[in-house]
């Protein structure tokens, strides 16, 4: 099938020049179904073609934060593949970059209190925390909670030398017959082994866990269970701050509302944060 074929059959996929770029590494092209992406994509599509299919991850040749982080994730997958699918191949050109990766059969997961999937997903937090630090993730430092730390002592609680995902949710930790995976390692970083099963229990509780049992099934990682308490403390407390900070800004997206409304109980819970209209004693 032509691109312009390819185009004509979905407003969504890009024209004829992106199409030109990534046949060397696919061959023919026979379909592209256009699957849902997050705001750090323009476009992700499963494509069928003579050398595939291959899942294809792309967007834009434009400086600034989207771009370097489609780097690193063709950077970070070499380490990551035991837990991730393969990338097979990547293109580029003025226009576009574009990563090629293995296809697996697989679903999000469901993190809500009665779900089946919870022991998968607390396995793939764990077996995360087990993957050696690269030599190409040693100067991507983790910093983004830094300036929602009461100081720099508090922050240097989350320097560490894991290897973080720091993107936990069900949509990124995928399960299927075959096997589990953790995918968009669009920002990988070093940092204190503790924080992306921190993470996890955030999203536990926006999924209608309690703090509690949140927590208890964050310890079934082995960077949970070692954190010294006081790091994770000052951790609550910097996401709490973090993600009210991102909902006051963006009042209409409600997602991010829940997503602070979870973090100031895991706050409350730890003892760092007030329950709304009482005061911390």
């Amino acid at each position: 099938m032509r691109p312009k074929e390819l185009k004509a059959m979905n407003r969504e996929l890009p024209g004829p020049g992106f199409w030109a770029l990534i046949q060397p590494h696919t061959g023919v092209l026979s379909q592209a179904q256009p699957t849902a992406r997050g705001f750090g994509s323009d476009l992700t599509a499963i494509i069928e073609c003579e050398k595939g299919p291959f899942f294809v991850k792309a967007m834009r040749n434009r400086p600034g934060g989207r771009r370097a982080s489609l780097i690193r994730e063709r950077l970070i997958n070499p380490a990551v593949q035991p837990i991730s699918p393969t990338l097979l191949w990547h293109a580029d050109d003025d226009e576009w970059l574009a990563l090629g990766f293995d296809v697996v059969d697989a679903r999000r997961s469901d993190f809500t209190p009665a779900s089946p999937d919870l022991p998968g997903v607390v396995d793939l937090v764990d077996r995360l925390g087990d993957l050696p630090i690269p030599d190409i993730a040693r100067d991507w430092p983790e910093s983004r909670w830094d300036r929602f730390a009461v100081d720099e002592t508090e922050a240097e609680l989350f320097r560490g030398d894991a290897l973080l995902h720091t993107d936990i949710n069900p949509s990124n930790l995928i399960l299927g017959e075959r096997g589990r995976w953790i995918v968009d390692w669009s920002w990988p970083t070093r940092g204190a082994g503790f924080i992306d099963p921190a993470c996890l229990v955030v999203q536990l509780i926006a999924a209608g866990h309690t703090p509690e049992a949140a927590e208890a099934w964050a310890a079934g990682c082995r960077a949970w269970a070692d954190a010294d308490s006081i790091a994770i403390d000052a951790f609550a407390a910097a996401t709490r701050r973090m993600h009210r900070s991102r909902a006051d800004r963006h009042p209409e997206a409600t997602w991010l509302e829940a997503m602070a409304a979870a973090a100031g109980a895991w706050a409350v819970h730890r003892g760092v944060a007030e329950v709304p209209g009482q005061a911390m004693t």
